[in-house]
């Protein structure tokens, strides 16, 4: 057996005291259920709790996933950012339905979202990226998401460049910068069990736009 293979074996699923969950006493809508167990996740010490995987498809339907960062969560949707120019900005512009997925090891609890994407004003897009640190600023003015890099040393000039102009022009704009936001028609709440009798609550619209509640076998 292999270093990788014992190491797999090894690993253990949620080595700590989970967190109850009465699916009885959820909200009628998604959205405050997720804020509290987003809140939740961070003070049981999860690290990154606004990381979320962001799965879309390609021209040719075959799924595309990465890891981004949620900007938000409201009555609209949930919110994240990127260049319209990437990998995901013209996935999405090609077809529109993605998915996401948050997962809380530290409670054993996970949020599958699916739903419509759509792009936010320009307005929007210059708040988001103004809100955040100057180096996130300069990683949007390098641009060119997802096209092929020559060098290593290419993306250090290009770096260096972009961090000398985000702390000159602090107000500076990338032109391909958008702001998304998933309009979610289904979302799945999911609480691990020691004993392995998870609990999983999915809410999705009826053909009124009601929200449904209902329990899935896990």
């Amino acid at each position: 057996m292999t270093d990788f293979d014992e190491t797999l074996r090894s690993l253990r699923v949620w080595d700590t005291d989970l967190p109850g969950f009465d699916p009885d006493t959820a909200p009628a809508e998604p959205l405050p259920l997720f804020r509290e167990w987003l809140v939740a996740a961070a003070r049981a010490g999860q690290v990154e709790p606004h990381t979320m995987a962001l799965a879309t498809v390609d021209a040719e339907g075959r799924p595309d996933v990465r890891t981004v960062m949620l900007h938000g969560a409201d009555e609209r949707g949930w919110h994240f950012a990127s260049h319209a120019t990437s990998a995901k900005g013209r996935q999405l512009a090609a077809d529109p339905h993605a998915a996401l997925h948050f997962y809380w090891p530290a409670q054993g609890r996970q949020v599958r979202l699916r739903g419509r994407v759509t792009s936010g004003t320009p307005e929007e897009a210059y708040a988001d990226l103004h809100a955040r640190s100057t180096g996130a600023l300069a990683a949007a003015l390098v641009g060119r998401q997802s096209e092929v890099l020559g060098s290593v040393a290419e993306l250090a000039t290009a770096s260096e460049a972009a961090w000398e102009r985000a702390r000159a022009e602090p107000d500076a704009d990338a032109e391909t910068w958008t702001a998304y936001v998933l309009d979610a028609d289904e979302a799945e709440f999911f609480q691990g069990d020691a004993r392995r009798r998870h609990l999983r609550l999915r809410y999705r619209r009826d053909a009124g736009g009601a929200w449904v509640r209902e329990l899935l076998w896990p």
